[in-house]
């Protein structure tokens, strides 16, 4: 049986033939059930599984096939919305083989292969994960651009375009994009501080405005003498009113960054002052153009009592949202806070999907399937965060009957109401069966979510199969 979610996530898919669009609903919904075992074990059966290899070998069965339909609802679902994050990131996806190379991978440093996986992700500024706004592949074919072969001059001649980094820019022009289409949401796109790029900043924001908010990583020219710098401007403007913030922990996304601001760290509680200021910045020599000065609105959320030992936290959030009053100030920060949640995302991918890990011969074999998993995460996510932001919701808006009466039964050990719990409490019972403690402190995280609904699966099977509803056939 292919999962009702599963189906209406690939319900246009257009990958060339019937019977491959039929088969990514069947893979969808088997992936999906069981993403952390290998492919053979997650397909019912030899057949299944041969069906599944046949559909990544298949060139017409492409990335950007696979995961177009499900871009689609994902647009869909953020009509539904009146704000809508678009938060970008990248991350590696490492396919090192001591024994056996995968044919086509690129270079990820000198030692290592595989190649980068550009994902934009919508979210709402709760946080739930609405989808794939948009995703791009860097594969580096040809080897690693080393930037210590070149001089500063060099690098400075080069134009954006023929950088790796031109993937932030198309990502702002895909979600200008989405802006237009969807006039009644207010669309913000969301980055780090690998998009703190002056041709970013500079780019038309088209007649239905995208909004931007990025990271800023460098203390930039203002047009003014005194003072000369961005950060020194907003550090004289007022404190706004201070706050404590959770500082995750983290790994460095790319195993060989050596920069400091991306080595790893350990959650902790951290007190923070907020300032803010409008400021213009003076626009930086380009050798193949002429940019000009920006107005631009920064934020300053800055530790100034750090724990010691521990570097000071400080973000300067450079963005075109309105910073008028305390309360448009307070939301940007928030909304800068939810891009924590891609990270989980690629965690998720990585660990639960366990994306590096399928092995194929060949990467063109790996972008349809990674196509799939980024779907299953983002299910798996979904999942999770409705459970903690619409508690009260009738579970049956995401879970089938078979699923969450298998699964009342299987925990309490007793027959399911005839009327069906609420999403909140269906979460934790699915987060229970993946290791989830109950606690009056925290939530269930995606870990233990993605275990407890492979479990569910199974159960709603044989719920299915042999329970007191089952439809037995006739002899």
């Amino acid at each position: 049986m292919i999962a009702p979610w599963a189906k209406e996530e690939v319900a246009t898919a257009e990958i060339g033939d019937v019977r491959l669009d039929a088969r990514a609903a069947i893979l969808l919904s088997n992936l999906g059930t069981r993403p952390n075992l290998s492919i053979p074990a997650a397909c019912r059966g030899r057949n299944e599984m041969e069906a599944a290899y046949r559909f990544f070998n298949n060139k017409k069965v492409t990335f950007d096939k696979v995961l177009a339909p499900h871009v689609t609802r994902t647009r869909e679902r953020m009509a539904e919305q009146k704000v809508v994050l678009l938060v970008q990131d990248t991350t590696e996806i490492d396919l090192t083989r001591p024994k056996q190379e995968v044919v086509g991978a690129g270079a990820l440093d000198s030692s290592r292969t595989g190649f980068l996986l550009h994902e934009m992700q919508a979210f709402t500024p709760a946080g739930i994960p609405l989808g794939t706004a948009w995703a791009e592949i860097i594969n580096r074919t040809d080897g690693v651009a080393h930037a210590s072969a070149k001089s500063r001059y060099e690098r400075l001649c080069e134009p954006i375009e023929e950088k790796e980094s031109m993937r932030w820019l198309t990502g702002l022009r895909h979600g200008r994009e989405l802006a237009q289409q969807l006039p009644n949401v207010e669309c913000v796109c969301v980055a780090d501080s690998e998009a703190d790029i002056y041709e970013l900043f500079a780019e038309p924001r088209g007649e239905t405005p995208v909004h931007w908010l990025i990271r800023g990583c460098q203390d930039r020219a203002l047009e003014s003498d005194s003072p000369a710098h961005l950060r020194d401007q907003v550090l004289a403007a007022a404190v706004l009113y201070e706050v404590d913030l959770l500082v995750r922990g983290r790994e460095p996304k790319i195993a060989s960054d050596k920069r400091s601001r991306h080595q790893s760290r350990e959650t902790r509680h951290a007190k923070v002052e907020v300032r803010a200021a409008t400021v213009t910045l003076r626009a930086p020599w380009r050798a193949d153009r002429e940019l000009p000065p920006l107005s631009v609105k920064v934020v300053l959320v800055r530790e100034p009592n750090p724990p010691s030992g521990e570097p000071a936290v400080e973000w300067i959030l450079v963005t075109t949202l309105p910073i008028d009053t305390p309360e448009q100030v307070r939301t940007i920060v928030e909304y800068y806070c939810v891009r924590w949640h891609i990270e989980v995302l690629f965690r998720t991918l990585k660990s639960g999907c366990r994306i590096e890990e399928r092995r194929f011969e060949h990467v063109e074999r790996v972008l349809p399937c990674l196509g799939l998993y980024l779907i299953v995460t983002w299910r798996t996510l979904f999942v999770c965060h409705m459970g903690r932001n619409l508690p009260d919701l009738d579970c049956e808006a995401i879970f089938e009957p078979s699923e969450w009466k298998a699964v009342w039964m299987a925990v309490y050990r007793k027959k399911p109401p005839k009327k069906a719990p609420r999403l909140k409490e269906m979460v934790h019972l699915i987060a229970s069966m993946g290791g989830y403690v109950e606690r009056t402190t925290n939530e269930p995280g995606a870990q233990t979510i993605w275990i407890g609904i492979q479990r569910m699966y199974d159960l709603a099977w044989a719920w299915d199969a042999f329970g007191p509803e089952a439809k037995l056939p006739r002899s």
